[in-house]
């Protein structure tokens, strides 16, 4: 019954799970190329006030930007103002980082980041504090805080096969539900579709029965991977073969399946198309956005070299996937020291943007 904090270590990433026996209770990518940027404190400037959009560009430094919002009765500022800014959303849906405000006119000479927000292992220790950590390699161990230390287990274990397992089964769309039925799950600009199919007849009981009975037991599971793929914005939820008027009678199961999740998403009812209707808080990026992101595609390629193709010598391929490869040179080298040998990289501008063959000499 020991509940354990694992990380599994890849090139470029790190794949965190909380895990009680063979059970997946939570989940995060931890990047450190690539830091969300959340709870990040700066030293920044206005760069630019847009009223038309209700709120500021801000300066951040090194070349890094985000939005403020500016609600009716926040302070006022001008363009050029010194400000200190704390981050409260991630860069996602091809959107830059979004900004809370902490101070206008600070009068200070140092500019940028002051202070870093929490990891994702920082996020996920702080969530289950009774969780032990356990590590897959000295890399990982050279990552954990010192005020995680004490926490570790000592040596090295990888991931069981049946948490190895369900890591994975989260990059597939379709989820399978208890009772036969499963999820499809669509990720749009707008929001997060879900169907799911009905389930298989049941014998002896009418059929709108069996069918609420199916659509309710599958909701626990189906809640737990909104939060392990960690899905926000607005998400429809088209349950399967229920008449309209029956969905009404889903919400409770809804609401009491949402109660765990740390982000307290809420239910708002069922919509005059027969959607069930949750508005969980955008924070992080989703997991789909992660994976499909060029980073995430990028160290796919270095994942599946590891795996499947340990020979290979050069990666070829279009630009897109060549230029992400570049821009995170430690992933790079750390599939190279995990081969023995470096590798290089040739654009091929015959090959679509993301399409990569390897080759072996």
């Amino acid at each position: 019954m020991s509940l354990f904090l694992r990380i599994a270590t890849f090139p470029g990433e790190m794949r965190i799970a909380v895990t009680k026996n063979d059970t997946l209770l939570d989940f995060a990518l931890w990047r450190p190329a690539a830091p969300d940027m959340v709870g990040n404190v700066y030293h920044a400037r206005i760069e630019a006030l847009t009223p038309g959009i209700g709120g500021a560009f801000v300066a951040l430094g090194a070349d890094q930007s985000g939005f403020l919002p500016l609600q009716n009765g926040a302070p006022q500022l001008t363009e050029g103002q010194a400000v200190t800014v704390e981050v409260s959303r991630a860069a996602q849906g091809g959107k830059g980082v979004r900004l809370r405000l902490l101070a206008p006119d600070v009068a200070s000479d140092k500019k940028g980041l002051i202070t870093p927000g929490p990891t994702p292992l920082a996020r996920l220790a702080a969530l289950w504090p009774t969780a032990t950590v356990v590590v897959d390699t000295p890399a990982a161990a050279a990552h954990i805080p010192p005020s995680l230390r004490a926490r570790r287990a000592q040596g090295f274990t990888p991931y069981p096969e049946a948490i190895a397992a369900a890591c994975d089964a989260l990059e597939d769309p379709v989820v399978p539900l208890p009772g036969g039925m499963e999820a499809t799950i669509t990720p749009t600009p707008a929001l997060i579709a879900i169907d799911m199919d009905a389930p298989p007849a049941q014998t002896g009981r009418p059929k709108q029965t069996a069918q609420f009975a199916a659509n309710r037991d599958a909701l626990p599971t189906l809640m737990r991977q909104i939060r392990l793929r960690n899905l926000s914005g607005a998400i429809l939820i088209d349950p399967a073969g229920l008449a309209t008027r029956k969905r009404q009678a889903l919400l409770a199961p809804v609401n009491e399946a949402l109660k765990p999740d740390p982000l307290h998403p809420r239910c708002l009812g069922v919509t005059g198309l027969g959607l069930i209707e949750i508005v969980r808080a955008r924070i992080y990026p989703s997991l789909p956005e992660l994976l499909n992101s060029p980073h995430g595609r990028a160290l796919r390629v270095l994942r599946h070299i590891l795996a499947h193709a340990p020979h290979t010598h050069r990666i070829c391929g279009g630009s897109g996937i060549i230029r992400a490869l570049e821009q995170d040179p430690e992933a790079m080298a750390d599939c190279g020291r995990q081969l023995g040998r470096p590798l290089s990289l040739h654009t091929d501008l015959a090959l679509p943007d993301f399409t990569w063959t390897v080759q072996d000499k």
